[in-house]
């Protein structure tokens, strides 16, 4: 259902009506700028997706005034546990970061969306739906989109938060450069008895891929794994025994709420502009969701480029956010690289090397790369 009349122009055009496209849109609700935000479904996405929201996003969510309500829907996680198996080799600490919010927040990516959603309301902007993006135009003085319904929608800019198939960085003619991981991942959130319990999240290595087990709100925990050729729709016997097979006697899986498969790429458009269009979250960066980065980096490109509106200086918006975009790919894709590794001299060596890097500066650095405390 619409929630109200697509209007015949605006200032900017936001495709996207996830976390990214709401983000830029509560940014410009607050700066008074005239905005439209557009998005294919018809409604919000109900499954969980992204479920890390870390320091600095709740940095930028303190500014959008959307903050205290998402913590109070998540669960505070103070260490990311570094295992081989059952072996822990490395703590990571957040509860000492540089921050009002020394910690990770586990939450689903619905959560966030509806606050965020509620936020823009409070402001007097919404999100239209239906709307499916068929062409973008841009011409001298604006932009044009039209929809698969035939309407159009003109615009003196248009911004692609529109995941990494994205309409308008076609239409700007942007590369995408970069390559797809060979594994696929699994993604599920289940119930169960998990013996590292709901205080830490664990990032596991073994030779047959990575995985990741976090806790949500209401009990749950978030399982993301890589797997050589998963099934489609990974069932509980599925999930049970990779973790029987990865963290053996560790988990008794009682329930699965969902879960999914997905391809991985790690990708950075090469440029954030082209014209009147600019890119912004996955349409802009898309990499291994190792680390928990995806989402987070894209709110904050959300907020940077409506920040680039107001103040009139889109220009410098490429050169802000697109390092921090090629940081957090590079990073993801040494994180995933190190923990997947099948090279026994190379699995020795790191099992050896991060408990003796537990006794140096450097989990305090990589909890400060992972709460993107470095990209302010």
């Amino acid at each position: 259902m619409n929630a109200t009349a697509l209007p015949g122009r605006t200032e900017v055009a936001i495709v996207g009506g996830g976390p990214t496209g709401l983000a830029l849109a509560v940014t410009l609700a607050s700066a008074g700028i005239d905005f439209v935000v557009l998005d294919r479904l018809a409604e919000g996405a109900n499954t969980s997706r992204a479920a890390v929201v870390h320091a600095r996003t709740l940095e930028v969510l303190d500014e959008l005034g959307a903050s205290e309500d998402l913590i109070a829907r998540g669960v505070q996680v103070t260490r990311f546990a570094v295992r081989d198996g059952a072996r822990r080799l490395l703590t990571v600490p957040f509860d000492q970061l540089p921050t009002a919010h020394p910690y990770t927040l586990m939450v689903p990516q619905y959560e966030t969306e509806s606050v965020l959603l509620e936020r823009l309301r409070a402001l007097g902007g919404d999100v239209h739906r239906p709307y499916e993006v068929a062409s973008v135009v841009q011409d001298a003085d604006g932009v044009t989109l039209t929809m698969t319904t035939g309407e159009t929608l003109r615009a003196a800019y248009a911004v692609g938060a529109d995941g990494m198939h994205s309409t308008v960085r076609e239409a700007a003619g942007i590369g995408f450069s970069g390559n797809a991981y060979a594994e696929s991942f699994v993604l599920a959130d289940v119930m169960m008895d998990w013996a590292p319990g709901p205080e830490e999240v664990s990032l596991t290595f073994g030779t047959a891929g990575l995985t990741v087990v976090a806790p949500l709100p209401g009990g749950h925990y978030r399982v993301v794994a890589t797997v050589d050729d998963a099934p489609a729709t990974p069932d509980l016997a599925f999930v049970q025994r990779l973790l029987d097979e990865r963290a053996p006697g560790q988990a008794t899986v009682t329930g699965l709420a969902w879960s999914s498969r997905f391809r991985v790429h790690h990708r950075v458009a090469d440029h954030y502009r082209a014209g009147r269009l600019l890119l912004a979250g996955d349409a802009a960066h898309v990499h291994s969701p190792a680390g928990g980065q995806g989402m987070n980096t894209g709110i904050q490109d959300g907020h940077a480029l409506g920040r680039a509106f107001a103040s009139g200086q889109l220009d410098g918006y490429e050169a802000r956010r697109r390092p921090v975009a090629q940081r957090v790919v590079a990073f993801t894709d040494r994180m995933t690289r190190v923990a997947t590794t099948r090279n026994a001299m190379a699995r020795g060596a790191r099992n050896i090397a991060l408990p003796l890097l537990g006794h140096t500066p450097m989990p305090k650095k990589l909890a400060t790369e992972l709460a993107e405390l470095n990209y302010r």
